[in-house]
């Protein structure tokens, strides 16, 4: 279905880099079950009469997992290998006459499939993709010109392993069932599929980096390929209408750094006028354009132009305490899962993710860690919008060899790569909880993976803090990050109360493992409680689990007893005087865990008013 493009709405899949108009491929596509791994030894790919249903004997609501209500079927196999077919007409495609008229480009869009994917069009590959939380695209042109039939058939396989534990997969669990703290597994597309119509020299990917010291903004841009002579690329940056920069560079390849001057930043005692934060989320909106100056007769031909944003931020460490902006700043910061009950990690749709960053904000958090999970693009575009910190994980695989670190390497790579450009991500976190390095407290090579990830990613990214290993078993990370689920204010205040506390990190912690491991250099960085609380309370019966399941760290009798339990555990935080913030557990129920403020429903267990005064305490202001 042609869809007109919109940023505003954060209805667009990529709403960093958005073209006039593009094509939503989800809705309703033919799925079938390949749990004896025979489609492709049987030829399913060419399959390409859809009338003859076959093997694909279910319809499923793409892009929700099959193994949700909301896909039509709610099967939770588990299914280690899933087929999806559906038409796909070019006549069908938003800018299509600009195929024949101007040379222009079809390429598809998967924006995440779970977890290894093959695609074919007219039984013809056109690639693969491996990792479960990123995009990936194809050039189906040739293909879909081809010939004289209109309607042309789109074939996925999906191969999403559960019982295969070097596989990143977060809280998908690995039995059958759901258990612990794992929940029912997402499979297969479970992010939109689309298509858009392209120049042949079009932007591909626009990375953005705010240098506010130098009063300059640095852009990496890449192109779909080598253009086949210099082009000019024109950027444009304004400021609720108002003009901040006009750029202009020369390229000769596909792949661009360059550097726009900001003037608005020089002036260093009015920077806050133009700066984002979650109390003042100020957008720069961007354009860049693509030109061709044919012979050089002066002339100069539009080929490409796509609308981005950026904003002007910095986030770092320095005297114990997270920077924003160059200033201290107190992370109030709330865990969430990214899961609801009739969707799994698919959000209901897009207005579902600018709601839970509307919660988060109503219940006095100016941050939020997405647990195990890489978010959908657009609930980051409503974090840059409306002002939320997002701390940047992804999913980890539970077990370590070579094969598991070449996975979530390439993984991770791509993850940032796709995410770089958002003001609202301040940290990256590639590892939690010594998930998938069990033993690195002392296993060299296991130490050896956690240093270098965080390397790599300050070596892609150096505007943003990394954390080696969320919670501990630290190993170089620009934060020393705790988990402490201890069940009383006193407890906490004990621990954290006074600055002694980073002397005895090095000890053995509640968990039983040390926060900072022998070798861990301290440079100043600040310390965070990044987990605690998971107070379990169900004053209305969830809905997927029978109560007697449910669970948390520590349980509430009714309502009040709830009440008191959050404000002895955020009274001991707020007193503090080492944490330079923290982050609750969690926001919604999620399965058997029932220690949300939430429910699964996004029902608040207590009044917003009641909890956003226990959440944010003394530092409302």
């Amino acid at each position: 279905m042609p869809v007109r493009a919109s940023r505003q709405d954060g209805t667009h899949p990529r709403p960093q880099l958005v073209r006039e108009g593009w094509t939503d491929l989800c809705g309703t596509w033919q799925l079938a079950y390949d749990d004896a791994r025979e489609g492709l030894d049987g030829h399913w790919a060419a399959l390409v009469d859809l009338a003859d249903r076959g093997v694909f004997d279910r319809d499923v609501t793409v892009p929700f997992p099959p193994e949700s209500e909301a896909s039509g079927i709610g099967d939770n196999g588990p299914h280690p290998v899933l087929w999806y077919r559906r038409a796909l007409r070019l006549a069908d495609v938003d800018g299509a006459d600009a195929v024949h008229e101007h040379g222009h480009r079809v390429v598809l869009r998967f924006a995440a499939v779970d977890y290894r994917a093959q695609v074919w069009l007219d039984g013809t590959l056109l690639g693969s993709h491996e990792g479960g939380q990123t995009p990936f695209s194809f050039d189906v042109t040739d293909l879909l010109t081809a010939g004289d039939a209109d309607e042309h058939v789109l074939v996925v396989r999906a191969e999403d392993d559960p019982r295969d534990v070097t596989q990143p997969r977060g809280k998908q669990d690995w039995l059958d069932e759901p258990h612990v703290i794992w929940y029912s597994r997402t499979s297969g597309i479970w992010q939109p599929v689309w298509c858009e119509v392209v120049p042949a020299v079009a932007v591909e990917h626009l990375a953005w980096t705010p240098d506010v010291a130098a009063s300059a903004v640095h852009l990496g841009l890449t192109l779909r390929e080598v253009p086949a002579r210099p082009v000019t690329v024109a950027v444009r940056l304004e400021l609720e209408g108002t003009l901040l920069a006009e750029h202009r560079v020369r390229v000769h390849e596909q792949r661009t750094r360059t550097t726009v001057a900001v003037p608005a930043l020089l002036n260093g005692q009015a920077r806050q006028d133009v700066t984002w934060s979650p109390e003042t989320p100020r957008l720069v909106d961007a354009t860049v354009q693509v030109l061709d100056d044919g012979d050089g007769d002066g002339g100069e031909r539009v080929v490409d132009e796509v609308a981005s944003y950026l904003g002007l931020r910095t986030a770092g460490v320095g005297g114990r305490a997270f920077l924003l902006n160059g200033l201290p700043y107190y992370v109030r910061s709330v865990l969430e899962q990214g899961y609801w009950p009739d969707s799994h990690l698919t959000a209901p749709d897009a207005g579902a993710l600018r709601r839970e960053v509307e919660l988060i904000k109503e219940l006095g958090f100016n941050a939020v860690r997405v647990h195990q999970k890489v978010e959908d693009p657009r609930f980051l575009y409503w974090a840059d919008r409306l002002g939320l910190l997002v701390w940047g994980e992804t999913a980890n695989a539970f077990a370590f060899s070579p094969e598991a670190v070449r996975r979530l390497t390439a993984e991770w790579l791509e993850v940032v790569h796709r995410d770089v450009s958002h003001p609202c991500i301040v940290t990256w976190v590639p590892m939690n909880e010594s998930w998938g390095v069990h033993d690195v407290a002392t296993d060299p090579a296991q130490q050896a993976y956690t240093v270098a990830l965080a390397a790599l990613t300050r070596a892609v990214d150096p505007s943003r803090p990394v954390v080696s290993n969320d919670g501990w078993e630290h190993t170089d990370s620009d934060l020393w990050t705790v988990h402490d689920y201890a069940d009383t204010g006193a407890v906490l205040a004990q621990r954290y109360g006074s600055p002694e506390v980073r002397a005895t990190l090095e000890d053995f912690w509640p968990a039983g493992r040390r926060v900072l491991l022998p070798g861990a250099v301290d440079r100043g960085q600040p310390v965070m409680l990044t987990e605690f609380g998971g107070v379990r309370y169900t004053p209305r019966p969830p809905e997927e689990v029978p109560v007697e399941r449910t669970w948390g760290y520590s349980s509430a009798e009714d309502a009040e007893d709830f009440a008191a339990r959050l404000e002895d555990l955020l009274s001991a935080v707020h007193a503090s005087p080492v944490l330079a913030g923290f982050c609750y557990t969690q926001l919604t129920d999620t399965m058997q865990e029932a220690n949300g403020l939430l429910d699964e429903r996004r029902e608040p267990k207590l009044p917003i008013e009641r909890l956003r005064r226990i959440i944010t305490g003394r530092r409302e202001d």
